[in-house]
């Protein structure tokens, strides 16, 4: 029997995962990316609880713990750099987690485990879907027309082919959050620990060490959708200028590498809500699915696990309506657990006063405390069902 052919827009995460398993189970896949290359930046991404365990089913775990940036914990600080409170790596389920890897190099590790079964093509991008009776008419915007059985979107929150397959049915829904990432030059004052430092009128500046000799820093503010993500990179910059001038700690040292930095990510935080995951023969997975928000810490969690899955029952089922239908009935529960936000995030991480940045700083030095630590564990063994890791994951068998 000939393999199905699946084509997969996106090489971040979720497609390269989707690929290795599409593979391990007989199909011919490909992989179109519209960066000329792997996109490589991006900050510390964590991996936990059943996707942790994928990673150990891939032979990648390894490789993961070897690319681990070093991180320590995080140190909450005030505008004199003087530590008001600290989460040790491991000691709280706020912090660092136990496997913390950059982005990029994650990136590169999925790549470097498919590239050779794979086809990656790269500088490219579908403009068109024409589904028939066998198959999926697919349009490049190199102008090559090829037909695939299965299309899968995997390309981000803002992916242009989920807006091909659905439309607007699927909502993106700020939570009233901007974020920037970049890389900077390391400094004496950094080290192995992280540095969160609030600033009044709900600003975050977050400095976090990595494997490469550079230092990963992120400006965090409130504020309702402005659209500041479709502005230019100089225009994204002159806002955060106008924003952290005056914030205080190392707010002018991060300025300054910023404006010589060309990696820069600034993006509303958002999640996504889609009412479905397919529509005939094109299915999405990953963030352009199902996008927590990385306030959740489970962004590349939930990319691991549902690629693991749509794979999975690909496998299991001739049928691709029933794959379809079996991979969101098993999930959907649990995203949905997941995408539920704590009552006040991400106000409560970003208070407005200095009040406000004393009771939160009162509170991170409570919940680091030997003894409220203690005590969680001793509830965590009694209930262990309440994490928010936790999925039974089910066995497939590989062709």
């Amino acid at each position: 029997m000939k393999p199905k052919k699946v084509l997969i827009s996106g090489a971040s995460i979720a497609g390269p995962t989707l690929a290795f398993w599409l593979d391990r189970y007989g199909f011919q896949t490909t992989i179109v990316e519209r960066a000329e290359s792997l996109r490589l930046g991006g900050q510390n991404v964590d991996i936990k609880g059943a996707a942790k365990r994928i990673a150990q089913l891939m032979g990648i775990e390894d490789e993961i713990r070897a690319s681990d940036t070093g991180e320590l914990g995080v140190l909450f600080v005030n505008s004199d750099n003087v530590t008001q409170a600290s989460l040790p790596k491991g000691e709280s389920n706020l912090g660092t987690s136990e496997l913390e890897i950059l982005r990029g190099d994650l990136v590169k590790i999925l790549y470097k485990h498919t590239k050779d079964k794979v086809e990656y093509l790269f500088g490219n991008q579908i403009t068109a879907l024409e589904e028939h009776d066998s198959g999926v008419k697919v349009t490049f915007q190199q102008g090559e027309i090829r037909d695939f059985d299965l299309v899968i979107c995997a390309d981000g929150i803002r992916s242009r082919t989920r807006n091909l397959i659905f439309g607007d049915e699927p909502v993106v829904r700020p939570v009233g959050l901007y974020v920037s990432y970049f890389t900077i030059p390391r400094a004496d004052s950094d080290s192995r620990w992280a540095r969160w430092y609030n600033a009044t009128n709900s600003r975050v500046i977050v400095m976090r060490p990595d494997n490469e000799g550079t230092t990963r820093a992120s400006f965090s503010f409130l504020s309702e959708p402005k659209d500041y993500e479709k502005l230019s990179l100089a225009e994204q910059k002159e806002i955060l200028s106008e924003k952290f001038f005056d914030a205080g700690w190392e707010a002018k040292r991060v300025l300054a590498a910023m404006e010589c930095n060309t990696d820069m990510y600034f993006d509303a935080i958002s999640q996504v809500i889609a009412p479905r995951w397919s529509k005939g023969r094109c299915a999405m997975v990953g963030d352009a699915a199902y996008c927590p928000s990385p306030l959740t810490g489970m962004g590349v969690s939930l990319s691991v696990l549902g690629a693991y899955l749509l794979a999975g029952e690909l496998s299991k089922h001739a049928d691709h309506q029933k794959a379809f239908g079996s991979y969101d009935n098993l999930f959907r529960p649990y995203v949905n657990k997941i995408q539920k936000l704590p009552p006040g995030v991400p106000k409560l991480a970003h208070p407005k006063t200095k009040l406000g940045i004393f009771v939160l700083n009162t509170l991170l030095n409570i919940i680091s405390s030997k003894v409220v630590q203690k005590i969680g564990k001793v509830f965590s063994s009694i209930n262990t069902s309440s994490t928010s890791d936790d999925f039974e994951l089910p066995e497939y068998e590989k062709l």
